[in-house]
């Protein structure tokens, strides 16, 4: 009952607003713009651009503001970062989200202006309740309490006071409002450890008698998490603990190669899973039905969205051209660029595929530089993922993580791709298992099924398999902490990755 009323009288405005996207899409994007570029014209870098101009069209912001990558905005972003105000967006900017990425450092520092923390962050979390309850109107989600896994604070010793870094959901769960605190778990003191080892723990103690109806993270992360829940309270599976949990907002990595894992540790007919794009740069997608996976676009949550297809992609900012969102085509792969209230005409990383328009729906294909093309073979993320759940359907196996890297021809020897697995549920045969990941990369990639052909360009796919904490191991080498919201390499075209966790496990 309650979780109607909270429907009835608190979304069913937004619901129709939603709606709009199917037949005002450019309109409604022109509008994310024009509000993004007034607000802006007294910052610095909308002094610098001409924000307050008359006739500041998108043709002129197109050709006027340059495209850019983490390493060429980063000069504005570190004035930020030491408390300079009204530089890329009004005010002072007290939140950065810390991620890893492709740049030539360590970590990126993304603004979370108190602006985007309201107007898209947190729009898109309610967005998701939403479209979860347009999808299933006799939800009772709000009867109990969402899970919700999340990061923590950096400790940078070097930022003005007041200013902090940390993970996204760290920042949204600092400045969440009173209402939603009070139906997500744990509390926010649990929340926000950054011990992964003790916050484990800790965040079961808090939720496993809780009545949890829902549930949100990264589900390599949340799987961990539901496993120990079972190990705690010595039940066989997630259903006899919570017996009202209804949905998984998922996001962060695929869900194919997870899914018969949460299937079978969620043996519930009434469980939804409900897939996201929620990055630290700003929230982008919802899937919107159960019979489509793709993902809706987000148009109005004051992003404007911009695309470059990837067959024109290079590292050279200024040979490129990004079209905007009406002139995308269907089934062509596309990086993406945004401008939020933060950040302009940025080259997020993403890659996407878009399956229809009004209204527009996409598919997350990969990274601009997580991929593996060493030989032609244009293997995106999208694919291995893809070929895994495939392989791990037919074999039994489960996956907890995996990478790939290429290994390059020598000698007499032809190249081929090398991946580590480290398994949930290992495969009774790893050559049986190899095998067939082999064919079913070949039957989602046509390209690799080329350069496979009779074994002339490339070898089949070498497996290693990985002792079970292996990828944990690497996190907590590589980037100092392990927790919710870190993710791991899936493919690259350097063998960096792959070599470090070989390093581990030869030594384990």
């Amino acid at each position: 009952m309650i979780t109607q009323i909270i429907n009835k009288v608190a979304f069913s405005r937004r619901l129709r607003q939603i709606k709009r996207y199917a037949s005002h899409a450019a309109e409604i994007q022109q509008e994310q713009l024009d509000a993004l570029v007034h607000r802006a014209r007294r910052t610095a870098f909308g002094r610098q651009y001409g924000f307050s101009d008359a006739g500041f069209d998108y043709k002129r912001f197109s050709a006027t503001v340059p495209l850019v990558t983490y390493d060429e905005i980063k000069p504005w972003i570190e004035r930020m970062l030491q408390g300079e105000k009204n530089v890329l967006w009004p005010g002072l900017c007290k939140w950065f989200a810390k991620s890893s990425g492709t740049t030539s450092d360590k970590s990126k520092y993304i603004p979370v202006t108190d602006y985007a923390l309201t107007h898209t962050h947190y729009r898109g979390g309610t967005d998701s309740a939403i479209i979860y309850l347009m999808l299933n109107p006799k939800s009772k989600m709000f009867e109990g309490k969402g899970l919700i896994l999340g990061g923590s604070f950096a400790n940078e010793k070097d930022l003005p006071h007041g200013i902090k870094c940390g993970d996204l959901s760290a920042c949204l769960i600092q400045n969440v409002t009173p209402f939603v605190n009070y139906i997500r778990t744990p509390d926010k003191q649990t929340a926000l450890m950054s011990e992964w080892e003790k916050k484990l723990p800790a965040l079961v103690e808090h939720t496993k008698d809780v009545n949890v109806t829902s549930i949100s993270g990264v589900p390599s992360w949340m799987m961990g998490v539901l496993k120990e829940v079972l190990r705690q309270k010595n039940a066989n599976n997630i259903t006899e603990v919570w017996p009202n949990l209804e949905v998984f907002f998922h996001g962060g990595i695929a869900f194919g190669p997870y899914r018969d894992q949460y299937e079978k540790l969620i043996p519930s007919a009434k469980m939804h899973y409900l897939e996201t794009y929620n990055a630290s740069e700003g929230f982008f997608g919802i899937q919107s039905s159960w019979d489509d996976k793709a993902m809706q676009l987000v148009i109005d949550n004051r992003i404007f969205y911009e695309f470059i297809p990837m067959d024109e992609f290079s590292d050279d900012t200024t040979s490129m051209k990004a079209i905007p969102l009406k002139d995308v085509e269907i089934g062509r792969n596309y990086a993406m660029v945004i401008t939020t209230p933060g950040l302009w005409r940025y080259i997020i990383g993403d890659t996407v595929r878009f399956t229809q328009k009004d209204p527009y729906k996409f598919f997350i294909t990969g990274r601009t530089k997580a991929f593996i093309n060493a030989f032609g073979e244009e293997l995106m993320v999208s694919n291995a993922d893809e070929a895994i759940a495939m392989t791990c359907k037919s074999t039994g196996a489960e996956i907890s993580d995996y990478t790939a890297a290429p290994t390059f021809a020598s000698d007499n020897k032809k190249g081929h791709h090398s991946w580590i697995i480290e398994f949930a549920k290992a495969p009774s045969d790893l050559e049986a298992f190899a095998n067939m990941l082999d064919q079913n990369l070949q039957k989602v990639n046509s390209d690799y099924e080329a350069k496979r052909y009779k074994g002339i360009f490339l070898d089949r796919l070498q497996l290693t398999s990985a002792p079970s904490g292996t990828f944990s191991a690497w996190l907590k080498k590589k980037k100092g902490k392990l927790g919710g919201q870190i993710k791991i390499p899936r493919l690259s075209n350097s063998r960096q990755y792959y070599e470090e966790l070989i390093d581990i496990i030869d030594n384990k």
